[in-house]
């Protein structure tokens, strides 16, 4: 206890403390509205607080985990030990000329406006995606037949040991959510878009269009990770779930959506364990119907709730 409330003294000297939260609830930081308390929430503001938190995390053998806005997050109940490094105050967006360059913490989704406003178009496709610029990048975000990949010019990035690196597009080996940030563990600090010039009005008509799209088809009235499952090759996961028949299948209040049966949602109380437990029947049901493996989009932290004596 004393070693870690060493950690936290230093803490305070790197970080101010309005930025520095403890046992914050992850549910309050995720789009699912689950998850447990983590030990200490912290939000930098800058380059040099990222690098220095996590180099005293190291320092200290203490956990630390870097989230975006936690709209592709499920955070265990039992919640994360150690720290979260939650970069949604890194969230600058430039434009210069026919380039956007954005901090990793910026949502995608206000990218695309600001694009759409400099009359700059390739991201409407975004103009939905609720996750940050680095968590989209992560895992190559896509959505109404474009993707991350069809975009980005480049990407400053944090590797394990605190030094930056430029990565162009063909060094972040972006493919079908995946990219060489998930396999190396980067801190994406900043993107650079390479956009072109376009028609303002029908810019705003195609993420008009999509935004309607997406209201429509799929369940945004409730907390949900978006798309609960990759897409297996060949497949698409919402359409073997719902031949699966378990379309409004819950667990608790997780239910796989009657609207999208590709998301499951949160339609009140569910806890993690609800959420995790109605993953299993789905993956289950649709590998003994169709002999598909069923992979899970959404990024699985944390610990599981101790079990009272």
């Amino acid at each position: 206890m004393e070693h870690f409330n060493d950690f936290l003294i230093k803490l305070s000297k790197i970080i101010d403390e309005e930025n520095i939260e403890f046992n914050a609830e992850m549910k309050e930081h995720t789009s699912f509205r689950v998850g447990g308390p983590v030990d200490v929430l912290v939000t930098p503001t800058n380059y040099d607080e990222i690098i220095n938190i996590i180099q005293l995390c190291k320092n200290y053998n203490v956990s630390f985990y870097i989230i975006g806005n936690g709209s592709n997050l499920l955070v265990k109940d039992g919640g994360i030990r150690g720290v979260v490094i939650k970069l949604t105050k890194l969230d600058k967006i430039v434009v210069d000329g026919e380039k956007i360059t954005a901090q990793g913490g910026a949502t995608i989704a206000k990218t695309s406006r600001i694009a759409r406003d400099a009359s700059l178009t390739g991201l409407e496709f975004a103009c939905g995606i609720p996750g940050s610029v680095g968590g989209a990048l992560a895992m190559n975000a896509g959505a109404y037949d474009g993707e991350m990949s069809m975009v980005v010019e480049s990407s400053l990035v944090l590797d394990k040991n605190g030094k930056f690196l430029k990565l162009d597009k063909q060094h972040l080996e972006l493919e079908y959510r995946m990219s060489t940030i998930l396999k190396n563990d980067y801190v994406v600090l900043e993107v650079t878009f390479q956009l072109k010039k376009g028609d303002y009005e029908k810019i705003k008509n195609r993420i008009d269009e999509l935004m309607e799209r997406r209201r429509e088809k799929q369940p945004l009235e409730y907390p949900s990770a978006g798309s609960t499952f990759k897409r297996p090759t060949g497949y698409f996961a919402g359409k073997l779930i719902q031949d699966s028949g378990l379309k409004g299948r819950r667990v608790g209040d997780a239910e796989v959506s009657t609207k999208h049966s590709g998301f499951i949602i949160n339609k009140g109380n569910a806890t993690a364990k609800d959420i995790l437990d109605l993953i299993h029947i789905v993956k289950k049901t649709v590998k003994e119907k169709f002999n598909v493996e069923l992979h899970p989009e959404v990024r699985i932290i944390g610990e599981d709730k101790k079990k009272k004596n």
